[in-house]
């Protein structure tokens, strides 16, 4: 039996996501805005050097004439960069559970943002999950004793970046491009100031620090390019199932290799949520064979060749 290459691209894309947390520990002595910073200007250089390599630049001078194109990634990239700031800090600072949460809660969300801003019908199952979530948020919230802010801005931040990418025509890695592109200039500019006021960490530290730094060009670009390889492979379906593996191992990461506490009150709260995606998770399947039974022995066979 031989495993679909696109479920292997997608578990690969996930597991890298679900373990940088390691990474960004690893770099804990840097400040989250010079490794922000950072993040965007070696992203850049190594998408740019994709780019140069498969001679795929004939889509940038169209994209630079759709002034709505810009500001729609203009708008991508903003929440991108916080997105990527938040996640940083809140790693670095001892809150990798509430991350995973946020994950955990992202593929809700933007079922609630598709009803919101797409005008897509919200099923039965799907209002269940959510207001299954939305419990989990407020008893966390009243009974942990502090509102779950963290996981909350990764999540729209997410949600809302995926709705603008939903509506955009560029592939993964021109995106990329484009949206570290618009925050490039002002990352470097926060770099050569703290060159400048000699507070940089690149260069200026040891050599493993300063590799890692570069290093996180690499970290970002390659889950979103087996992402792509992934999604063209394999169902929606499944490519869906897959992303719940990037906040489990985060969760696990947090809970069990960085001694983050998981109480009671934690576990009742995470078990809504968690609820919410069972529920979810099995609604989708279920719709999904009612709506194409003559797909369903493929769609539960995809996972072979």
């Amino acid at each position: 039996m031989k495993i679909n290459r696109g479920i292997l691209y997608g578990i690969g894309a996930y597991t890298i996501w679900g373990l940088l947390p390691i990474y960004w520990k690893a770099l804990q002595n840097v400040p989250a805005g010079e490794i922000l910073a950072n993040r965007i200007v070696w992203s850049l250089v190594f998408v740019a050097a994709l780019l140069t390599l498969n001679r795929n630049w004939r889509w940038l001078g169209p994209a630079l004439r759709q002034p709505r194109l810009i500001l729609t990634f203009t708008a991508s990239a903003i929440l991108l960069g916080l997105n990527w700031f938040t996640y940083i800090w809140a790693v670095n600072a001892g809150f990798v559970i509430e991350t995973s949460l946020g994950y955990f809660i992202n593929p809700l969300l933007s079922v609630l943002l598709g009803v919101i801003f797409l005008r897509e019908r919200l099923r039965l199952g799907q209002a269940a999950a959510l207001g299954l979530a939305g419990a989990g948020v407020a008893y966390l919230t009243l009974r942990y004793g502090s509102f779950p802010w963290i996981a909350l801005v990764l999540a729209f931040t997410f949600g809302f970046y995926g709705l603008l990418r939903k509506t955009s025509r560029l592939a993964s890695t021109e995106g990329l491009a484009l949206e570290t592109a618009v925050l490039f200039i002002p990352a470097l500019a926060y770099l050569l100031l703290l060159n400048q006021q000699g507070t940089i960490a690149l260069g200026h530290v040891d050599t493993r620090t300063t590799l890692l730094l570069i290093g996180v060009g690499v970290v970002t670009a390659v889950p979103l390019l087996l992402f792509g390889a992934a999604a063209q492979r394999i169902t929606l379906t499944n490519l869906g199932m897959l992303q719940y593996i990037a906040p489990t191992l985060q969760f696990l990461l947090g809970v069990y290799v960085f001694g983050e506490s998981f109480g009671r009150e934690q576990m009742i709260g995470f078990g809504f949520i968690w609820i919410a995606l069972l529920v979810y998770a099995f609604e989708g399947l279920w719709f999904s064979r009612r709506k194409m039974p003559s797909r369903s022995v493929e769609e539960a066979h995809s996972l072979v060749e």
